[in-house]
């Protein structure tokens, strides 16, 4: 039998599956290992156990100034940007992708100046939206919009022009208005792709979100990671690093369940 035929039982896809994390964890721990058997108070590559125990600290100990754990405040902060500019952009995605998709005239109009503004890097207009709008949560959620909105609309409206055709003829057919083929005919097949395309975003999102929370926030998972950078404090550092993936793992997880149950004929919730 060909390999490309060939698929693992569930045990050896679960071993399979941990062998990397296994691989990269063996390789931090002799690194660590081999650094601190060298100096003892390298701050580098701190031990597993001296992240552990810094995630144990900043998980459940309050701040000395305000009494509050600033771990759950930074990750309430951050979670609610990400939500708000995901949200918004996933929004102005299916409205104005679905419109270009299925409308010649604003396809024409909108489709060009979307893909020339897809190409603009968001990172480098930055310092624009600070002066523009000001360094409060505005800004971010900007940054967030303007860095996954364009490619997710434009994402939407190529699944529009892939629908067959013969669904906008049989329903034209039938009496259907414009109207009707957007809610009836279009909308059910692409909510799949955006919920596909929300889940490729959630990277750049988190970049977005950690880069305009580093240079402008006093609370949020980026402002921490570069406060303590600093004072080379890895040990805090990796774990918010370690934590922010856990988070964006899990967002992603829960999307996937939504498109499995909502749309089970769909098959892109891999």
């Amino acid at each position: 039998m060909r390999w490309i035929n060939r698929r693992p039982g569930p045990v050896l896809a679960t071993v399979l599956a941990a062998l990397p994390f296994v691989a990269v964890l063996a390789a931090y721990m002799i690194g660590s290992d081999m650094r601190l058997a060298v100096n003892p108070s390298d701050k580098l590559l701190p031990a597993p156990t001296t992240i552990l125990a810094t995630a144990e600290r900043l998980l459940t100990e309050p701040d000395r100034r305000s009494g509050e754990i600033l771990f759950w405040l930074d990750t309430w902060a951050s979670l609610q940007r990400l939500f708000l500019g995901v949200a918004i952009a996933s929004s102005l995605a299916l409205v104005v992708g679905m419109v270009i998709g299925m409308l010649p005239y604003l396809r024409s109009t909108f489709a060009a100046f979307v893909a020339v503004l897809s190409m603009v890097p968001p990172l480098a207009i930055l310092p624009i939206l600070f002066i523009m709008l000001g360094l409060g949560e505005v800004s971010k959620v900007a940054l967030i919009v303007i860095g996954i909105g364009p490619f997710l609309i434009r994402d939407m409206s190529q699944r529009v022009l892939d629908l067959p055709r013969e669904q906008f003829v049989k329903a034209q057919t039938l009496g259907a208005s414009s109207m009707a083929i957007g809610l009836q005919v279009v909308l059910p097949q692409v909510l799949p792709r955006l919920i596909g395309s929300l889940r490729l975003s959630l990277g750049p999102a988190w970049l977005f979100l950690i880069a305009a929370e580093a240079i402008a926030a006093d609370q949020g998972l980026g402002y921490r990671i570069f406060l303590v950078r600093r004072y080379l404090a890895m040990d805090v550092i990796l774990t918010y690093v370690a934590w922010i993936t856990l988070l964006a793992y899990l967002l992603d997880f829960a999307l996937r369940q939504v498109s499995r149950r909502a749309f089970p004929w769909d098959g892109e919730a891999l």
